[in-house]
């Protein structure tokens, strides 16, 4: 089966800014991805290039088999919601969910309907008059709705409340399980979605750091927890993400551990316990819980 999207050496640069840098990935297809990353790590700008807002400085893209730019026989099969979306100055809640079916060929009126209840938004206020939750609201109805074949939302639930952002989680899944596509989901909230995700991109300073199925990352490191002593003869010689300890206690975090290393690591006495991916992400990146969150 042919990717959904294929990237070779794509670049996006700003002067001198590389905003991209030499991104090679593919997106298979009906997998909901996670295009995760600090803010500033060049998410944003490669979904645009994706859904052809912006030219490439160099490289090649290839969404259904085709460039996307001016390419109206690809762009209607694309939905994107962005974070600072953009609608018509005169604009209520209502126009959007109307004018819909004319730009989404997919689009189910009635579970848009369902959204609406769902997430208490009134319809004859004026978009300029919503809060910012009740705009992430609209987008986010629009993205699940619109049941386009690809599907990216970056950053969709700014200024929603816990309640909003699980009734959006349960009915991406619930949807997606009906009516299977390519979804993109992109955010800094990892550990809230990250029994979403399929697969992950992993975005740092422009470049591609991580392309891998999301089930396998999550294997590929475990915190060894015990005496310091068991835990240095125990990890000497492995790849080491993060160290961590108190008096004469240790925690460390180190590459993926086959059947037979974790038998010894019970056998010393050592305590293994799993990495959320954020925690992973965040090994990997070289940063902080506190700096990743404050990021983004």
């Amino acid at each position: 089966m042919s990717p959904v999207v294929q990237v070779s050496g794509l670049s996006k640069h700003f002067g001198s800014v590389r905003a991209v840098d030499d991104a090679s990935f593919s997106l298979e297809q009906n997998k909901i991805t996670g295009l995760l990353g600090r803010n500033g790590a060049g998410k944003s700008t490669l979904m645009n290039l994706l859904t052809g807002q912006e030219f490439a400085t160099r490289g090649d893209i290839r969404v259904f088999g085709a460039s996307p730019v001016e390419n109206a026989s690809v762009l209607r099969n694309i939905c994107f919601i962005k974070e600072s979306q953009r609608y018509p100055e005169d604009f209520y809640v209502k126009h959007v969910f109307k004018s819909a079916p004319w730009f989404f060929e997919n689009w189910d009126a009635e579970f848009a309907e369902q959204l609406v209840d769902e997430f208490r938004l009134p319809t004859d206020r004026r978009i300029k008059k919503l809060s910012r939750g009740q705009l992430s609201a609209v987008g986010i109805i629009v993205g699940l709705a619109s049941r386009a074949p690809l599907t990216f939302f970056d950053e969709p639930y700014l200024g929603l409340d816990a309640v909003a952002r699980q009734v959006f989680y349960d009915r991406l899944l619930e949807d997606y399980a009906e009516h299977p596509r390519t979804v993109v989901l992109s955010t800094h909230l990892i550990d809230e979605v990250s029994m979403l995700l399929e697969h992950v991109l992993l975005i740092d300073d422009g470049r591609i750091v991580i392309d891998e199925d999301a089930e396998a990352l999550r294997n590929t490191a475990t915190t060894v927890v015990g005496t310091r002593s068991a835990v240095d003869a125990f990890v000497a010689g492995r790849e080491i993400l993060h160290r961590d300890g108190i008096g004469g206690l240790a925690s460390v975090t180190v590459g993926g551990l086959d059947d037979s290393e974790r038998a010894a690591a019970h056998a010393a006495g050592l305590e293994l316990t799993p990495v959320s991916l954020q925690q992973l992400i965040i090994r990997k990146t070289g940063t902080t819980t506190r700096e990743f969150e404050q990021s983004a």
